[in-house]
């Protein structure tokens, strides 16, 4: 908030949240339910880039405070909701005369509701736990240790996500053994996957705070998950 009451706006806050929606959308959308094995190693094929979007949650918690990044995760939940309508509504539709990809359509859009249920759930939580426990440890912490942030808030958050997902998304579908299986992979490869990212998001982070000459802490945040205001 400027010092004249107004809102303050930012440079690059609507670019990530863009970014942040758009990765969400995708690894929904295109690999949640399909199982892929490499190198001997099962897994989600949605783990390549849905991870992303906890590096986009840590980057804007960090930058910019919980409260903002709340608002972020609401909009990927808006938009995750509306393309599972979509699909569904398109899937739905009774196909032309003549139309021979309706097989295919229903494959690739028609996911079970009780996957996109699961889907919408998991990520709400995941995400929110996510951004509440680095925003906590950033407090803790003095501001210092920005990678036992990241790493710490993804390993709670992750397994709140992976926890909830694959029981209420697959349990009575797949086999219980390939449900922890993929479970305890795909975690794994999560937590990793920040790992890896770190001295990214070290650079975004670093760019982000002197480009918008902010670095938030939430002394006075209300941590509640249902609100939009920053």
């Amino acid at each position: 908030m400027n010092k004249d009451g107004s809102t303050r706006q930012y440079k690059y806050y609507d670019f990530i949240m863009a970014a942040f929606v758009t990765v969400l959308i995708c690894s929904n959308l295109i690999g949640a339910a399909k199982v892929a094995t490499l190198w001997g190693f099962t897994f989600g094929a949605g783990i390549l880039f849905f991870p992303l979007s906890y590096i986009f949650g840590d980057i804007l918690t960090e930058v910019y405070g919980y409260a903002r990044s709340r608002k972020v995760v609401w909009a990927g939940f808006a938009g995750i909701t509306f393309m599972a309508f979509m699909s569904f509504v398109v899937v739905s539709l009774p196909p032309a005369q003549g139309y021979t990809n309706q097989a295919a359509m229903e494959a690739m859009f028609g996911q079970a509701p009780r996957i996109v249920a699961a889907s919408l759930i998991a990520y709400f939580c995941g995400e929110l736990v996510n951004s509440y426990v680095l925003a906590k440890l950033k407090i803790k912490t003095a501001g210092k240790y920005l990678w036992l942030r990241t790493i710490g808030s993804t390993v709670v958050g992750e397994a709140a996500d992976s926890i909830i997902f694959y029981p209420v998304a697959f349990l009575g579908t797949w086999e219980t053994s390939l449900v922890i299986q993929v479970m305890i992979s795909n975690y794994t490869l999560k937590v990793l996957w920040e790992v890896v990212m770190t001295p990214f998001t070290y650079r975004v982070v670093t760019f982000l705070k002197r480009a918008e000459n902010e670095d938030y802490y939430d002394r006075d945040t209300n941590f509640t998950p249902f609100s939009l205001k920053t």
